[in-house]
């Protein structure tokens, strides 16, 4: 077989090389598609640049698409540039090496464009404010508003009357910064949303105060466990799904109503109708129903402009990436399409009763397996953490490890992207966050559902009943930390599924990677909508021109 490569810099495709996988070769591909000589000109030396501010949720699945984000709007069109705001959480060392790289990398690519600047640290909040993760991280984020406030006026007092000044064309925010919004309005700039997550979620959340206004009840008692009951017969007309939603797929904090969680996810979405636009990392292809549903009027305009992706992964600068080599070393021995990986984002993991049932069922199937194993943290403010050997060895069913020396890889960390590009890999055993969901699609790997948390539980439910693009393990499995435990003969059904029963599954990926190649190239779906984004940011730099004006001589 010929190995072709795909480059990720079209103006030296010797840069930097990344091996992509296909069914049986490999091919040359560009991503994202770089925009045309004239698109990509730099501009006159008189031309007006605009900057972009943006901020975000301080946890990977959130940054890294933000970023690619900026580094997609800046690479496009030249008179852009941006300022990522980061806030500095000491339980996430990882967000600073990644900063660090993307820094690495500014310095030596045409990322320049971008700068992070790290906010002043703020005290956490005090426990009697909170009840709730997102509740903590809510009370977190709105502490930094007056350090936010602070670089933007510092921005803006920046800029001349010169035409080549910069000038702040607006605030970018993530699904949880929307107290950010307060700091747009004082200051008279744009506040524009970015959802990482898809835009069948954001029409939940865009119809969540209809939903609380409608149904006084909850759907899980307040004093129990949140598992919703097996027997409900409760369904949800969402307008972004074409079929009715049970509860029991539900982000947990929705279900029980009289807790501040479900007060904060009601308080955010709230606001994401005060914002400008809503740019989506999802592409027109994949949801078509989704994103006509919220494309209507009398909503914030919906730019789909994904996927975006980190195609280069972490694995040059993840701390844990100790291994990687030999991983995939044993993925280059393995044939085609063969392998069925294990994975389950940054913050899964699962305790040992369930990793000796997952160890059981795959014994049971006898498929090639990578199996990406996180020991749980002490708190869920904390990432998962990595097992030891012998503890690994304790938690998996005696003589395992033995057992299936000869088919399978039992590890800790992984970059994720990097695996799913390898020829070897079948099939994807998922958490469904969207950044997986896109990445799995995009090197046409099939995927089996078994969500954890957030609303993944409804990307799972699209995936599966909507889209059918997924087999199902799980649509309704939460935590990993309960007694639910998903048994070795669901776990069994499921990946024979995966990897040998259902063809019209895989056909249907299959062609999904193709589209989502096509959404990104010089005439794709998502590529035009990024060329209308912009035009709407440079038309609201206008508009809102005067209003800041005023706003800001106030300050003088």
């Amino acid at each position: 077989m010929t190995l072709k490569f795909r480059s990720c810099n079209t103006k030296n495709p010797k840069k930097k090389l990344i091996r992509e996988r296909k069914t049986s070769d490999f091919s040359i591909i560009y991503r994202p598609k770089r925009p045309n000589s004239e698109q990509r000109k730099k501009p006159p030396a008189a031309m007006k640049k605009f900057r972009v501010v943006l901020i975000c949720t301080p946890e990977m699945g959130n940054l890294v698409p933000l970023v690619e984000f900026a580094h997609l709007l800046t690479n496009r069109d030249r008179r852009f540039c941006a300022t990522v705001l980061i806030m500095t959480v000491p339980e996430r060392p990882i967000v600073n090496a990644y900063v660090k790289s993307r820094d690495a990398l500014a310095t030596t690519t045409d990322a320049h464009n971008i700068n992070f600047v790290y906010l002043p640290s703020v005290d956490p909040p005090s426990p009697d404010q909170y009840k709730s993760t997102l509740g903590y991280l809510s009370l977190f984020i709105e502490k930094h508003k007056p350090h936010v406030k602070n670089e933007i006026t510092n921005l803006i007092e920046t800029e001349s009357d010169s035409e080549d000044s910069d000038r702040v064309a607006g605030l970018f925010i993530d699904m949880f910064c929307t107290s950010m919004t307060d700091v747009a309005n004082q200051l008279g700039i744009p506040c524009y949303l970015y959802f990482a997550s898809p835009a069948s979620f954001l029409g939940f959340m865009l119809h969540f105060p209809n939903i609380d206004a409608q149904i006084a009840n909850e759907f899980v008692e307040s004093n129990t466990d949140f598992f919703v009951p097996k027997d409900s017969t409760t369904e949800l007309v969402i307008p972004s799904f074409a079929n009715p939603l049970p509860p029991s797929v539900l982000p947990s904090t929705v279900l029980k109503r009289k807790r501040d969680g479900y007060v904060w996810y009601l308080r955010h979405a709230a606001r994401y109708m005060e914002t400008e636009g809503i740019v989506v990392n999802t592409f027109q292809e994949l949801e078509p129903y989704a994103i006509e549903s919220i494309s209507v009027n009398g909503m914030p305009p919906v730019y789909p402009i994904g996927p975006v992706l980190d195609l280069n992964g972490p694995a040059q600068w993840h701390p844990d990436r100790v291994h990687h080599e030999s991983i995939m070393k044993w993925l280059d021995d393995q044939p085609p399409s063969s392998v069925v990986f294990l994975c389950f984002g940054s913050m899964g993991s699962f305790v040992g009763p369930q990793l000796r049932e997952i160890a059981i069922g795959l014994q049971r199937v006898g498929f090639r397996f990578l199996w990406s194993i996180r020991e749980p943290s002490k708190s869920k403010i904390y990432l998962p953490g990595e097992y030891t050997n012998l503890k690994v060895k304790e938690m998996l069913p005696e003589g395992f490890l033995n057992r299936t020396a000869g088919v399978g890889l039992v590890c800790g960390w992984v970059p994720q992207v990097t695996i799913l590009s390898h020829q070897a890999i079948g099939g994807f055993v998922s958490h469904c966050g969207w950044n997986s969901v896109l990445e799995s699609l995009w090197y046409g790997v099939p995927i089996a559902t078994w969500p954890l948390y957030a609303e993944q539980q409804m990307n799972a439910f699209e995936l599966v009943k909507e889209l059918r693009l997924a087999v199902e393990i799980r649509l309704d499995y939460r935590d990993g930390r309960g007694s639910d435990l998903v048994s070795a003969e669901e776990i069994e059904w499921g990946l024979r599924r995966l990897m040998d029963g259902d063809d019209e599954v895989r056909k249907k990926v299959k062609e999904m990677r193709e589209k989502s190649r096509t959404a990104v190239m010089e005439e794709g779906s998502s590529n035009k909508s990024l060329g209308s984004l912009i035009e709407k940011i440079v038309a609201d730099v206008r508009n809102f021109e005067a209003q800041r004006k005023l706003i800001h001589s106030t300050f003088q």
